[in-house]
């Protein structure tokens, strides 16, 4: 696991994971129609996918602090930040 502890692959994982997983919770449960009524718009339904598509970022983020390999989990909590920042972005 030491070989993969490279910020830049962490900074990749967590722009990718969220986008990955929002989608996937936006399928399951069959959101589109809804969203599309609302035309992606409404900040309080985009506020929360945000935050919503965070949540794989900190179970990764736990899961490499636990492995030891900082630089990947700094890595993935630098790619988590234009996340965040959009979700309180879009509740003002």
């Amino acid at each position: 696991m030491q070989r993969f502890d490279k910020y830049w692959i962490g900074i990749v994982i967590g722009l990718l994971a969220p986008a990955l997983f929002c989608y996937a919770y936006i399928d399951t449960f069959n959101l589109w129609t809804v969203l599309k009524a609302v035309n992606f718009s409404a900040n309080m339904v985009m506020t929360k996918m945000l935050l919503v598509s965070v949540f794989p970022n900190m179970a990764l983020l736990f899961l490499f602090y636990q492995t030891d390999t900082w630089r990947l989990a700094k890595g993935v909590l630098i790619g988590a930040f234009p996340y965040m920042i959009a979700a309180i972005a879009f509740s003002f």
